[in-house]
């Protein structure tokens, strides 16, 4: 429940609460388009920053989840004063949330998979990645609902809910010595940095071109929706969908998968992704935007739980370096994938949009992965467990 719910938290909120309230910011005339690109690009480079600075924390990952968690309510609320009068302090908001953001789920993996294999109930591990599609739902059904709201009320009540959970892991976080035997985490071996860079290229590559793939569905599902129809309770209905696959997809595979290869299961996450990327591409319509949700949405929490618990395989001593690595090269990929879409700009480039050619794009670099991941691209390293 810790790790659920800070994931919840961290990134339903701090890392994609900006999704579904872009629209309503843009509805009100409290943003623009070019400063809602500059918001978002913020995030990206605000999580590669914390993903890049997440090893930190690699023999204390709990102070990682306790400073993100308060970072992500702070920020969050802080987005309801000032921001749209001072857009500078929403790039500072919303970079800071994403550093928050990235903290708090490579150390909620640090430190939850180890206490789980403490305890002897490792099956448990892929339960905490349903927090971030039940965080991205919640925060889809509170801007559905709430959608006739003036934005900044919604990021005031965003903001409480975050210092809630915030509130709710740091009163049930063991102290350290509770936790004092988890593998690695309090003594972690001195090769584990350079453990974390061989031989696992492959993996940090794979979990990158996945950034890039799931971003521009990620991002502008709710704002494609809304250029097809006006009615908020019409077009802000795409991220709650996107949420909800995503946590029903991650139970399943927690309780169906367990005994699978993760890469297995990554490289069919990766696989059905790219179908998902492919629809608005071929179809501009409703049902198109949202069965991309459903298959974005429905498998990107599923990569990155694979992924995750792959790196904890690889790596079982401390896998901090290399969850931040990996999470690094995500964000990288995020990142790329907005800027393509902003360098391509209002250009057509035989007959198709920035979003058409991000699309296509994303398809082939998610369908690349996949293939090689699945035909074992990553090379076998024997471990203790596996998670």
């Amino acid at each position: 429940m810790i790790g659920l719910v800070a994931l919840a938290i961290a990134m339903g909120i701090g890392r994609f609460a900006f999704t579904p309230l872009m629209p309503l910011m843009l509805r009100d005339g409290s943003l623009d388009a070019v400063t809602g690109t500059e918001w978002a690009t913020a995030n990206y480079l605000g999580y590669l920053l914390g993903a890049l600075s997440a090893s930190w924390f690699a023999r204390v990952p709990r102070r990682g989840l306790q400073l993100g968690l308060i970072g992500v309510a702070v920020t969050t609320l802080g987005m309801a004063w000032g921001s749209a009068a001072l857009p500078w302090l929403g790039i500072a908001l919303r970079g800071s949330a994403g550093v928050f953001s990235a903290w708090v789920l490579v150390c909620a993996s640090s430190w939850c998979l180890p206490e789980l294999a403490r305890r002897h109930s490792t099956s448990l591990g892929g339960w905490i990645y349903t927090g971030v599609g039940l965080g991205i739902a919640a925060t889809g059904v509170m801007t559905w609902l709430g959608g006739k709201q003036a934005a900044m009320m919604l990021w005031v009540e965003l903001g409480l809910l975050a210092i809630v959970g915030a509130a709710y892991v740091l009163w049930l976080l063991p102290e350290p010595s509770a936790s004092a035997a988890s593998p690695g985490i309090s003594d972690p071996p001195k090769s584990a940095a350079s453990k974390a860079g061989s031989g696992n290229l492959g993996v940090v590559l794979c979990y990158s071109a996945f950034g890039f793939g799931y971003i521009v569905p990620a991002t502008f599902l709710p704002t494609m929706a809304r250029e097809l129809v006006a009615d908020p309770l019409v077009f802000g209905l795409t991220w709650p969908i996107f949420g909800t696959a995503a946590a029903l997809s991650v139970a399943l595979a927690a309780r169906c998968l367990h005994g699978w290869s993760r890469r297995k299961v990554w490289a069919i996450a990766q696989g059905v992704m790219a179908v998902g990327t492919v629809l608005p591409l071929l179809h501009q319509a409703l049902w198109a935007l949202a069965a991309s949700a459903v298959l974005v949405g429905g498998t990107f929490m599923v990569a990155t739980m694979a992924g995750l618990q792959l790196a904890r395989e690889r790596v079982p001593g401390n896998p901090t370096p290399l969850l931040a690595r990996m999470t690094a090269g995500f964000a990288a990929g995020q990142i790329a994938g907005p800027l393509f879409v902003r360098l391509v700009g209002d250009a057509r480039i035989a007959g198709w949009d920035a979003l058409s050619w991000a699309s296509a794009a994303a398809t082939l670099l998610l369908a690349g992965t996949s293939l090689w991941l699945w035909r074992g691209g990553i090379a076998a390293r024997p471990t203790q467990h596996s998670s």
